[in-house]
């Protein structure tokens, strides 16, 4: 894969980056693949090809590459920090992965640009970044330059998601609703990197677990003249680690001497995210946890039906905040929807259930607590000798394997 013919322009009231991506092991068409924001902060988006390696170099692993080439100038830190990432991804997911070579020019001094420390964020408006953004205001004063003041909003990633629909405007209007109350300045950033690859990862595989943190820090770095930090919010918290495309092991290797990617709030567990978010009245109002387009489109931006809708509607519903977000239409959880819906996948999903057993006993929702034990139950019996047990318990009431110990021999003590 080759990258070359880097422009700047401004057109209107936006201005765009770009650079000409071109296969070399798939028959694909040359594709500018571009970053773009308004002209407020055009001055800030800058050509940097390190932006570029980090969108597209991951990508070119998977999908067969044997290299990628710039004919510009790049970071040896980058560099390294993806041969790292590389390797770690191939003892993670296997495969016909493997390391491919990075052809460019190296920097060989540093570029430092004349700016003050300061922090911003990739701000989605869900759970994760808002606690990010809370968490980060309580503990830094705003004249800290880890203070963020700076929120992401990054179009052009999930099928579907068209932010030149007139539904999605109620999204952004959320977003910036919430930036706003925070004190940081919403930078509204649109870019293709992504949709190129999307046909080649139809179920969203390769975005989840291997590329999306390398993404997120390639949006930072093409802003690298305004930022010196650019936090990402974790996803799963350090109990439950999981192999993941942001990861606390991952994303820190995307930095530079210029601009620090973090990884943030591994610490805390869902829960603790959620009651931070439960903290703050505007992000009640405005809360959109949901990709579902038909939620957004019909005016509300949560569907209140889908998984991630359900476990966060039971959250905020065992610590007493439910009927106070706007955005969820329905203001109660029955344990039928719960079971008919949730299904786990992982040990983190089984902890953001697990955590809610104890609250929601305090509130005498039992039936809920009910419905956590035979969703996480399912989740524990999906091996054979799982299975053996679901029919048992279904069927014969658990009695089968009781009689089955009843008779188990018993070894003589030697």
């Amino acid at each position: 894969m080759k990258i070359e013919n880097f422009v700047k322009e401004t057109n209107g009231t936006n201005t765009r980056v770009s650079a000409t991506l071109i296969w070399e092991n798939r028959l694909r068409a040359p594709e500018s693949v571009f970053f773009e924001t308004s002209t407020e902060f055009g001055d800030d988006l800058t050509i940097n090809p390190n932006a570029w390696l980090l969108a597209c170099a991951l990508p070119a692993m998977r999908y067969g590459e044997s290299r990628i080439a710039i004919d510009a100038p790049i970071s040896p830190e980058i560099k390294d920090g993806l041969i790292n990432s590389m390797r770690c991804l191939i003892d993670w997911h296997g495969g016909d992965r493997k390391v491919i070579s990075i052809e460019a020019p190296v920097e060989t001094e540093v570029l430092l640009y004349d700016k003050p420390k300061r922090a911003g964020a990739l701000f989605s408006g869900g759970i994760d970044a808002l606690a990010m953004v809370r968490d980060n205001h309580l503990n830094f004063a705003k004249d800290h330059p880890r203070h963020i003041q700076d929120g992401i909003l990054v179009y052009g990633v999930l099928q579907g998601e068209n932010e030149y629909d007139p539904s999605f405007q109620n999204v952004v209007d959320a977003v910036t609703a919430m930036a706003e109350d925070a004190g940081i300045k919403l930078i509204e950033v649109h870019t293709n990197a992504y949709s190129h690859f999307r046909d080649l990862d139809p179920d969203f595989s390769f975005w989840r677990f291997e590329y999306h943190g390398s993404f997120l820090a390639a949006i930072a770095h093409a802003f690298a003249p305004r930022l010196s930090y650019a936090s990402i919010a974790s996803t799963y918290d350090f109990a439950n680690l999981e192999p993941w495309g942001s990861h606390p092991l991952l994303d820190p290797l995307y930095s530079t001497t210029n601009l620090t990617i973090r990884h943030e709030n591994a610490a805390l567990s869902r829960l603790e995210k959620t009651q931070l978010v439960g903290e703050w009245d505007v992000a009640l109002k405005h809360l959109r946890v949901c990709n579902e387009k038909e939620s957004y489109s019909q005016g509300n931006y949560n569907c209140g039906k889908c998984e991630k809708c359900v476990r966060t509607m039971t959250a905020f519903l065992s610590l007493g905040l439910l009927e106070q977000i706007s955005t969820f239409k329905e203001k109660d959880v029955s344990k039928e929807k719960l079971v008919n819906t949730c299904y786990l996948s992982d040990s983190y999903e089984e902890n953001c259930y697990r955590e809610l057993i104890e609250p929601l006993s305090n509130l005498g929702r039992h039936d809920l607590v009910e419905g956590i034990e035979q969703i996480i139950r399912r989740y524990r019996e999906k091996d054979i000798k799982g299975l053996v047990k679901r029919l048992d318990r279904i069927l014969f009431d658990g009695n089968l394997l009781n009689m089955g110990k009843k008779f188990k021999p018993v070894q003589e003590k030697v």
